[in-house]
């Protein structure tokens, strides 16, 4: 019997990446893949069509799709967050002659992925207390969890249920940021003042941008003065990314943490600590004693950062409740086709469970 295909898709605002993957006993293996500038398109419906009439003939049609979008899904219809697309499954299925195809938020998805994730896809942050090796998520050992720092932050939950895993989407990455510390405290003030807000969300510190926010609150500061980043935080606060003369802070930041610079080492800290407390936060809302997982586009970038104190210390510095988190096996996902891989597994359980879309 033929090994069946399944089509993957991870559409995001800028760049758009379309899989076929198969079935090689029991081992999803990508066949054929492209990556796309989503803004060269006018739509997702002719970059489907142009995708599956460049796959190679030797691959069968794909027996279920799913495309993980940058935005919400309701009702199998979405609008994507920085690109004027709106879709559905029906429109999509029409246009391209696929039988079976689910939407599902780009986090959301990520769910679907985590119990097949192998070593190379991820890294143990903690092995939870009493445990020769990490439980498998999918083990029956309950709920899990995952966010991930990116532009913004994203965060998801998953049930365990009959027949796979059921992902509920979250925007838990705007609920209120709860300064602990006075550096946050006094982070928190100047930043509500800077950007002109009525209230401050997480992810506002707790992500990609939000590391530029702390840097560029450091480089306020007079012991900073002089500091080789101001112009760079500057530019990066006043010159939007699509233009000539942007800088990325936070990457800038980064580069600067590991060559020991003090104040840029200063502003990696304060956003480990954030982000530990952060995720902390989230294991204990969805009680993940299946799991918790830290994904997002920083993830691979700052692993170091990851398993040091300075975040995994406040992710369990939860009082009463710190022997549960301890308790907990928490990963890293470091493969940047996450996403990708985890939308083919969930194409898959499609398939298996004869294409019922939950």
């Amino acid at each position: 019997m033929a090994a069946k295909t399944y089509l993957a898709g991870d559409l995001g605002g800028t760049k758009t990446f379309l899989a076929l993957y198969r079935d090689v006993e029991g081992q999803l293996e990508q066949a054929h893949s492209h990556r796309y500038v989503s803004a060269e398109w006018r739509d997702l419906e002719s970059m489907l069509s142009h995708f599956l009439k460049e796959a190679p003939e030797d691959l069968s049609k794909p027996d279920t799709s799913c495309i993980a979008v940058a935005g919400p899904v309701r009702h199998g219809s979405a609008q994507l967050t920085n690109l004027s697309w709106t879709m559905s499954q029906e429109s999509l299925q029409a246009a391209t002659g696929l039988q079976r195809l689910e939407l599902v938020n780009d986090f959301a998805v990520l769910i679907h992925g985590l119990p097949h994730f192998n070593e190379q896809q991820q890294v143990v942050l903690q092995v939870g207390h009493g445990r020769m090796n990490p439980a498998p998520a999918g083990d029956d050992s309950g709920a899990v969890a995952i966010l991930g720092a990116g532009t913004g932050l994203g965060m998801a939950r998953g049930l365990p249920a009959p027949g796979g895993w059921l992902a509920l989407p979250s925007e838990g990455g705007h609920r209120e940021f709860a300064p602990r510390t006075s550096d946050e405290w006094a982070l928190a003030q100047w930043l509500r003042k800077d950007l002109n807000l009525e209230r401050l969300s997480i992810e506002r510190i707790v992500s990609g941008t939000g590391l530029g926010h702390v840097m560029h609150w450091l480089l306020q500061q007079d012991q900073a003065a002089g500091h080789p980043l101001t112009d760079h935080a500057h530019a990066w606060r006043h010159i939007p990314a699509d233009q000539a003369g942007y800088e990325d802070l936070p990457a800038h930041t980064g580069k600067a943490a590991a060559a020991g610079d003090p104040i840029a080492s200063a502003a990696l800290r304060i956003w480990l600590g954030a982000y530990g407390s952060a995720a902390g936060d989230l294991a204990l809302h969805e009680l993940s004693v299946g799991g918790l997982w830290i994904g997002g586009g920083t993830a691979e970038k700052n692993l170091d950062g990851l398993q040091s104190e300075q975040f995994l210390e406040p992710l369990r510095a939860k009082g009463r409740f710190r022997p549960l988190i301890e308790s907990m096996t928490i990963r890293a996902v470091i493969d940047p086709e996450a996403g990708l891989f985890s939308a083919a597994c969930r194409a898959r359980d499609l398939a298996e469970s004869g294409g019922t879309l939950a």
